[in-house]
Protein backbone atom coordinates (compact mmCIF):
# COMPACT_ATOMS: atom_id res chain seq x y z
CA UNK A 1 0.00 0.00 0.00
CA UNK A 2 2.95 2.62 1.12
CA UNK A 3 4.02 1.97 -2.92
CA UNK A 4 1.34 2.76 -4.26
CA UNK A 5 0.87 6.29 -1.92
CA UNK A 6 4.24 6.91 -2.58
CA UNK A 7 3.61 6.22 -6.58
CA UNK A 8 0.95 8.69 -6.19
CA UNK A 9 2.60 11.37 -4.71
CA UNK A 10 5.91 11.26 -6.85
CA UNK A 11 3.42 11.24 -9.68
CA UNK A 12 1.18 14.64 -8.60
CA UNK A 13 4.37 16.56 -7.98
CA UNK A 14 6.06 15.84 -10.88
CA UNK A 15 3.04 16.12 -12.92
CA UNK A 16 2.50 19.69 -11.58
CA UNK A 17 6.24 20.57 -11.80
CA UNK A 18 6.10 19.33 -15.97
CA UNK A 19 2.64 21.32 -16.57
CA UNK A 20 4.13 24.70 -14.69
CA UNK A 21 7.55 24.21 -16.06
CA UNK A 22 6.11 23.92 -20.13
CA UNK A 23 3.70 26.31 -19.52
CA UNK A 24 0.47 26.22 -20.84
CA UNK A 25 -3.40 24.85 -20.17
CA UNK A 26 -2.99 22.13 -17.00
CA UNK A 27 -4.71 19.24 -17.73
CA UNK A 28 -6.05 18.79 -13.73
CA UNK A 29 -5.13 17.38 -10.93
CA UNK A 30 -5.87 13.27 -11.76
CA UNK A 31 -4.28 13.80 -14.93
CA UNK A 32 -1.46 15.47 -13.49
CA UNK A 33 -1.01 12.11 -11.52
CA UNK A 34 -1.30 9.88 -14.31
CA UNK A 35 1.07 12.30 -16.45
CA UNK A 36 3.50 11.78 -13.81
CA UNK A 37 3.16 8.43 -12.95
CA UNK A 38 3.96 7.59 -16.96
CA UNK A 39 6.58 10.38 -17.01
CA UNK A 40 8.31 8.33 -14.16
CA UNK A 41 7.98 5.12 -16.00
CA UNK A 42 9.38 6.80 -19.07
CA UNK A 43 12.39 9.09 -16.97
CA UNK A 44 13.71 5.47 -15.41
CA UNK A 45 13.96 4.43 -18.64
CA UNK A 46 15.96 6.93 -20.30
CA UNK A 47 18.05 7.59 -17.05
CA UNK A 48 18.38 4.02 -17.25
CA UNK A 49 19.50 3.92 -20.37
CA UNK A 50 21.81 6.66 -19.96
CA UNK A 51 23.27 5.09 -17.48
CA UNK A 52 22.76 7.90 -14.76
CA UNK A 53 21.28 7.39 -11.77
CA UNK A 54 20.15 10.25 -9.69
CA UNK A 55 19.89 8.94 -6.53
CA UNK A 56 17.22 7.06 -4.29
CA UNK A 57 14.72 8.69 -1.84
CA UNK A 58 11.89 11.26 -2.99
CA UNK A 59 14.17 13.81 -4.60
CA UNK A 60 15.23 11.82 -7.13
CA UNK A 61 12.45 10.23 -7.80
CA UNK A 62 10.65 13.33 -8.60
CA UNK A 63 13.53 14.22 -10.51
CA UNK A 64 13.32 11.28 -12.71
CA UNK A 65 9.25 11.23 -12.78
CA UNK A 66 9.88 15.06 -13.79
CA UNK A 67 12.29 14.88 -16.62
CA UNK A 68 9.90 12.23 -18.14
CA UNK A 69 6.71 13.89 -17.76
CA UNK A 70 8.19 16.93 -19.38
CA UNK A 71 9.05 15.00 -22.45
CA UNK A 72 5.64 12.86 -22.45
CA UNK A 73 4.08 16.61 -22.11
CA UNK A 74 5.95 18.01 -25.23
CA UNK A 75 4.90 14.66 -26.90
CA UNK A 76 1.45 14.93 -26.18
CA UNK A 77 1.31 18.85 -27.27
CA UNK A 78 2.62 18.31 -30.57
CA UNK A 79 0.32 15.07 -31.48
CA UNK A 80 -2.54 17.78 -30.38
CA UNK A 81 -1.21 20.52 -32.95
CA UNK A 82 -0.83 17.69 -35.69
Amino acid sequence: MHGVIWWILVGLVAGWLAGKAMKGGGFGVLMDIVIGMIGAVIGGWLFGTLGVFPGGGLIGSILVAFVGAVILLALVRLIKRA
